[in-house]
């Protein structure tokens, strides 16, 4: 019995878009033709966290299954708008394609790029260029930048496009002057005893926290998960140490969970 002659990109793009097709058509399945844009909203979201996740874990066959997981929101997505009569899967992947060529031209043109940082550069620029100019009604530098990112990811986003139009400090050492300078600023709000203020400087040193990240190339998002990660651990290790010792959290003092979280951090980084 000859094997089945493996099938191009192409083959199996198009089985999978007559799939997504079939699901959606008549006596396909019921779950999936009830779906609109609005609704699979969620599923976009957590899809990508997924994503995320098996890349923090290096997982190969997860990383797999999970950009399958993405891509079948796509797809799913381009089937409703097709069956609108608004758009289809072809359309998004030739201005896909149209767009990675013409935010390329040091690939693609005469344009030449030295590094990553003039990449990014360009790319700000021609997308700039692409969209309405900014002051224009109801639209800003920022208003591609979706309000749903979480806070740190957006604000280092909003810190991006503000520094590809040059609006930014010439190098980091005034960065550091600002998050100094929001500290104390913080400080003298917490002594006023008023909320609102209080709140209004904390994020103003967020902020600038964020700012920071950017010129340190660290992605704020990203570190403070990383922080939240080991904070996890060493607070399980803390209650395993408990544990062992017939105790609870609740029963134990402030000062022996603090010897621990630092035998706990001990242990971390001998590890």
């Amino acid at each position: 019995m000859s094997e089945d002659k493996p099938q191009s990109t192409g083959e199996l793009f198009e089985a999978l878009v007559g799939v997504m097709a079939r699901l959606r058509g008549e006596g396909g399945c019921p779950w999936d033709r009830e779906q609109t844009h609005a609704s699979l909203k969620r599923y976009a979201v957590e899809e990508t966290y997924e994503l995320l996740e098996a890349i923090d874990q290096d997982d190969a066959s997860a990383i797999r299954d999970e950009l399958g997981d993405v891509l079948l929101q796509v797809l799913f997505h381009a089937q409703m708008a097709r069956e609108d009569g608004r758009f289809a899967i072809e359309e998004v992947m030739a201005g896909l394609r149209d767009k990675l060529v013409r935010r390329h031209p040091h690939v693609f043109g005469d344009e030449h790029a030295s590094d990553a940082g003039a990449v990014l550069r360009n790319w700000e620029r021609i997308k700039a260029r692409e969209k309405p100019s900014a002051g224009a009604q109801g639209h800003s530098l920022f208003t591609s930048v979706p309000r749903a990112m979480p806070a740190l990811a957006r604000a280092q986003r909003i810190g991006d496009k503000a520094a590809g139009v040059g609006f930014d400090w010439p190098d980091v050492e005034p960065v550091w002057g600002k998050v100094e300078e929001e500290l104390e600023e913080l400080k003298e709000a917490a002594a006023t005893g008023k909320p609102e203020r209080v709140e209004a400087e904390l994020g103003d040193l967020l902020f600038a926290v964020v700012n920071l990240s950017r010129f340190l190339k660290v992605q704020a998002e990203e570190a403070l998960e990383g922080t939240i990660q080991r904070f996890h651990k060493r607070f399980a290790y803390i209650e395993r140490a408990l544990a062992q010792r017939g105790k609870t959290v609740e029963q134990a003092s402030f000062e022996e969970m603090d010897a621990l979280w630092d035998e706990a951090k001990a242990v971390g980084e001998a590890g």
